[in-house]
């Protein structure tokens, strides 16, 4: 099987290495020349390729991929709310002819804090850039499934290392995170099982709160831990269930509890 991972990042490159490994025939797109060999040495195929929104670049090798991974992040603060949707819009037109399956990495932003669980069924931002790419993907003629992931962590990213000595309101808030490991091997068993046209949340199953995350990561790593502070209301606060992907995909996270990520 011949895999595309459109945005060579930190999920797509270890992913891409991972599904090399597994005898999966992978080629990967990277924005920077400077990249090229860091794609070669994880036995990915490389493809300079940008969407700047319109591609520029190769996209005949995309054509001709059994499933394309869509893993760019949508730098809406940096482009502006429409410049994701765009790049989609323009890589659907360079798609008309596609004969494979295409797997979006969306992100639960998607979901409004609802003090409440929320499922892939649960109330949406109807104005996000995401959910505009993800009905764009959903409106083409081209199988898709949609992973709306929670906070990627996991190896370099600790989420306590972003807080050390500082003053945190948020302790309270549970978290909705996930470890890369998981999402690598998600992706691995959709390919497997071919279950397309779904949206799955992508979250680990358990959801201690920010204080108890910061805190354990501080201890693990010889850090100063936040100071923790209540905020003058209470935070809302979302909990995104995991419940389908586990259920109809039979799959068991090996990170459950972001408590215990490495």
């Amino acid at each position: 099987m011949k895999i595309s991972i459109l945005g060579c990042g930190w999920l797509g490159l270890p992913l891409g290495s991972y599904l090399a490994s597994k005898d999966y025939e992978v080629w990967g797109t990277t924005t920077s020349p400077e990249k090229i060999e860091l794609l070669q040495n994880a036995d990915i195929q490389p493809i300079l390729l940008n969407f700047r929104p319109e591609a520029d670049g190769d996209v005949s090798t995309l054509l001709n991929s059994d499933v394309l991974i869509i893993s760019i992040p949508p730098r809406a603060g940096k482009q502006g709310n429409d410049f994701h949707p765009q790049q989609i819009k323009y890589l659907l037109k360079s798609l008309s002819n596609f004969p494979g399956k295409i797997l979006y990495i969306s992100s639960t932003s998607v979901y409004p804090d609802t003090n409440s669980v929320i499922s892939e069924e649960g109330p949406v931002l109807s104005d996000h850039p995401l959910l505009e790419a993800e009905a764009l993907l959903q409106q083409s003629a081209i199988p898709v499934t949609i992973l709306r992931c929670g906070g990627l962590m996991g190896y370099d990213r600790i989420a306590g290392k972003y807080f050390i000595g500082k003053t945190v309101e948020t302790g309270e808030v549970p978290v909705n995170f996930v470890h890369r490991d998981d999402v690598i091997s998600i992706i691995e068993r959709i390919l497997k099982q071919q279950a397309w046209d779904e949206i799955f949340n992508v979250v680990a199953p358990e959801h201690p709160r920010r204080k108890a995350v910061y805190e354990r990561n501080a201890q693990d790593h010889g850090w100063q831990a936040p100071t923790f502070v209540n905020p003058p209301q209470p935070l809302s606060y979302k909990i995104i269930s995991s419940e389908k992907i586990q259920r109809v995909l039979s799959y068991h996270f090996s990170y459950s509890n972001p408590l215990d990520f490495k």
